[in-house]
């Protein structure tokens, strides 16, 4: 059976000594908001593997130079790469299960000018399905 990566499962001392750090460094990256553990019902800490993972990579960042606020600052983009990333694979996901391009909405300005959808060949409704018919009045130079 397969460990969960995402269960909080070690303590902040098991933690520490699997991401080799002290436990008061992985206290001090949790009140920054760098790693952020599941808290266990008696309010401690509970690192999963991935948190282990992340904390890796955090000393990493660390030993190369890079300051806990920039570290803190490439954590949150690489965050929102990853959601970006799984959004796209949605729409892209949403687009082949589309049967033709012709099936596509588009859209448009309505009567009132608000923006409708509409199937490719279609025009917005009028407000009222009253017809209007242009006609001169005796005089008018339009023809």
């Amino acid at each position: 059976m397969a460990m969960d990566v995402n269960q909080p499962i070690f303590v902040i001392s098991v933690a520490a000594e699997l991401a080799d750090m002290h436990p008061q460094t992985l206290r001090q990256y949790d009140r920054l908001g760098i790693v952020s553990p599941s808290r266990a019902p008696g309010k401690s800490r509970r690192y999963s593997q991935k948190d282990v993972d992340k904390l890796r990579e955090v000393q990493r960042l660390s030993q190369s130079g890079v300051s806990l606020e920039g570290i803190k600052r490439i954590m949150e983009l690489e965050n929102q790469v990853a959601a970006l990333q799984f959004k796209v694979a949605e729409l892209t996901e949403e687009l082949s299960r589309r049967r033709s391009p012709l099936e596509a909405r588009i859209f448009a300005a309505g009567a009132g000018g608000d923006v409708v959808s509409l199937a490719r060949g279609q025009r917005p409704r009028p407000r009222s399905q009253a017809v209007v018919v242009w006609r001169p009045r005796p005089g008018d130079k339009r023809r």
